[in-house]
């Protein structure tokens, strides 16, 4: 009997330098006796290891260490579940200063994640499954079967289908997998809107532009369970809250332009922030009304989930060295700070020993211009309170509801006193901008959560979500990168994420009642909410997406030829790709541009590629030993040879009888 296994698998990513991550060593199926690795001192034949998390850091030390052991690895298996007891100090895959390489300073030795251990860094040539509970409890009682079974003929196996199509073919870099298209690049969509709308049709004069970024991209060591609650989703949703808050003000008035831009592949090297800063400077139909040179500053949302201590929502802000335009939003965070009276939030500014920002979008920015003005909200001062950062472990348990509304609260307030005259701002109308309490449960529920997940009322307002469960992983980019893409290559968060910023900092028009998309024909505007019954409402936003003009059910009927054909005919609204500014799309495939000189990040981007694969299974069933096998042929070819001898005697005998007779 075969019992499939529930499982999340490591898989295989590539870079220009090589390979990290999990497959297969060959071409087919791996199948080896499951053992526990706390009962293992060697192995004498090839095994899959079930391993405890705790444990997994020393089992992947000892591989890297012992070639002998790891030539017995045939895979690993890892329970479910959050380690106890005083010992464990948390666990995060990532390194100790994640993307250093990209980081505007000279200190890259800076351990912002004390907790890193770069496991997630490494190549390991075998398959490696975190395992769901009910299926860990399926391996443990395969495992002690195993024991307690030495000396018999069967054992329990465990058979992993994690086969590369990189390592079949024998592209170990990304530039020869993108070159016989065994791989695809690391990327997606990310989405910006402003408030007020702006109007690219007017002549008047631009106004300075007040940045408020986040990202909704986090990593894990096991793909499909990268939540990351704290870092960054905890950031995401302050400023979705944030901008709900604001939408709620009636008369908004504001001297500065506030634009919300949500990145996604920031955890592999910043691609949507470096490709929104190439698209700025190409003036891209992607970024159109916007212009670098009208940033102000940047206001980025970070980890804000674990800011709860004792009480107190404590903050603290790290600054670029801009500082004229930096303490203006300074003060105007302690002015939020001040108007919440009866929040506890309190906010600090980080330490001076820093070497500079911590791992970040503004990073960036720095990079592109050293004078830009800018501040991180963050819920740490020297090193991550998250102690599973870029873990699967980075779930709804590891944040708190309260700290995530307070940093809401704040982001909301300050924002509307930096885009405002300063005579216009009172504290009546700071204390109107309230924060949804329980909007942001919601939120939490649907983003961080399978029940309700992308299945909640909220998202089902907006889109029709491809799966109930969410992750964060980037994923790949699929087709030709494009303002305007087939809508079921963009991942159900950023069709969510465009839907809302559109409905919320969008203005109220005459078609309002219309159903799109061809009645949404006046200026600036367009179709939202067009997925969940085919029909959709026409308002005037800025939000930078792909309207997703039809029905779910609708877009799978005409396919993706069918929509490159038609687009142009609905009012198709803008994207911002998020990819390596070192790949181009040409004759229907990926082509590694050389560095350019004008890209000033170009030649620390690593073009991070993920490996094809067909199908991963894993499964687990009986096997009878080798030996025995063996020891049965034996046995019956010595009864057939014994019967063969008896049957010889017996002839012989019979005949003499017959010839004395």
């Amino acid at each position: 009997m075969y019992t499939i296994v529930d499982g999340y698998p490591c898989v295989r990513l590539l870079n220009l330098s090589g390979e990290i991550g999990c497959s297969n060593p060959g071409h087919g199926k791996v199948a080896a006796p499951v053992v526990k690795f706390k009962n293992v001192n060697q192995l004498v034949e090839p095994s899959a290891i079930l391993v405890s998390l705790d444990e997994l850091d020393s089992l992947l030390a000892r591989v890297s260490k012992d070639t002998n052991f790891a030539s017995l690895v045939a895979g690993i298996l890892v329970e479910s579940g959050t380690p106890g007891g005083n010992n464990f100090k948390g666990f995060s895959p990532e390194l100790k200063f994640p993307e250093a390489e990209f980081a505007p300073y000279q200190n890259k030795n800076f351990e912002w994640n004390p907790s890193g251990s770069g496991i997630m860094w490494k190549a390991y040539n075998f398959p490696v499954f975190l395992l769901s509970e009910n299926s860990t409890l399926a391996l443990l009682e395969a495992a002690t079967k195993n024991e307690k079974s030495k000396k018999s003929y069967t054992s329990d196996v465990a058979e992993f289908g994690l086969v590369m199509q990189t390592t079949k073919s024998g592209t170990h870099d990304s530039e020869s997998c993108l070159r016989e298209e065994t791989c695809l690049p690391l990327g997606g969509y990310s989405v910006w809107s402003a408030l007020p709308p702006i109007n690219t049709s007017t002549s008047q004069k631009s106004k300075p532009i007040i940045l408020a970024v986040t990202s909704m991209d986090s990593a894990s060591f096991f793909r499909d369970k990268s939540l990351g609650a704290d870092s960054p989703i905890s950031g995401l949703i302050a400023l979705l809250a944030a901008v709900d808050a604001l939408s709620h003000l009636n008369g908004l008035h504001l001297s500065k332009q506030l634009v919300f831009v949500v990145f996604t592949g920031e955890a592999w090297g910043f691609l949507g922030s470096r490709r929104f800063l190439l698209e700025l400077d190409q003036h891209s139909d992607a970024v159109s009304g916007l212009d670098f040179t009208l940033i102000e500053t940047v206001l980025e949302i970070g980890s804000v989930g674990k800011s709860f201590d004792q009480g107190v929502k404590k903050f603290f802000v790290h600054t670029t060295e801009a500082a004229s335009i930096s303490n203006q939003t300074l003060d105007a965070l302690k002015r939020a700070q001040d108007s919440l009276k009866t929040e506890n939030v309190k906010i600090s500014v980080a330490s001076k020993s820093n070497p500079g920002i911590p791992p970040s979008s503004l990073m960036m920015f720095l990079r592109k211009n050293p004078d830009s003005s800018g501040i991180v909200l963050e819920d740490f001062d020297t090193a991550f309170t998250n102690k599973f950062y870029h873990s699967h472990l980075d779930n709804l348990s590891n944040i708190n509801a309260s700290a995530i509304a307070a940093a809401s609260s704040l982001v909301a307030r300050s924002l509307y006193i930096l885009a405002s005259e300063k005579n216009e701002i009172n504290d009546s109308v700071l204390t109107a901008i309230s924060v949804n309490s329980s909007f942001i449960d919601e939120l939490l529920g649907c983003l961080l959560d399978c029940e309700p997940g992308l299945s909640c009322d909220l998202v089902n307002q907006y889109i029709s979500p491809s799966a109930a469960c969410p992750s964060h992983y980037v994923g790949v980019i699929q087709g030709e990168p494009s303002s305007s893409p087939y809508p079921g290559y963009v991942g159900d968060v950023s069709r969510f994420l465009w839907n809302f910023l559109a409905d919320k900092t969008s203005v109220p028009t005459e078609n309002r009642s219309a159903t799109c998309p061809k009645h949404c024909s006046g200026t600036g505007e367009l179709c939202i909410r067009g997925e969940t019954d085919g029909k959709g409402v026409c308002v005037i936003s800025s939000t930078r997406h792909i309207i997703h003009l039809l029905h779910s059910s609708s877009i799978r009927r005409i396919g993706k030829d069918s929509w490159a054909l038609n687009r142009k005919k609905m009012h198709s609204i803008r994207y911002v790709p998020a990819y390596s500014t070192r790949l181009k799309f040409e004759s229907d495939m990926w082509k590694l541009l050389p560095t350019n000189s004008s890209d000033i990040m170009g030649a620390a981007d690593p073009v991070w590629t993920e490996s094809n694969w067909d199908t991963i299974t894993l499964r687990v069933y009986s096997v009878q030993h080798a030996s025995y096998d063996r020891l049965i042929l034996l046995l019956g070819i010595s009864v057939t040879v014994a019967a063969y001898i008896a049957i010889v005697i017996t002839r012989s005998v019979i005949r003499k009888a017959l010839k004395r007779d």
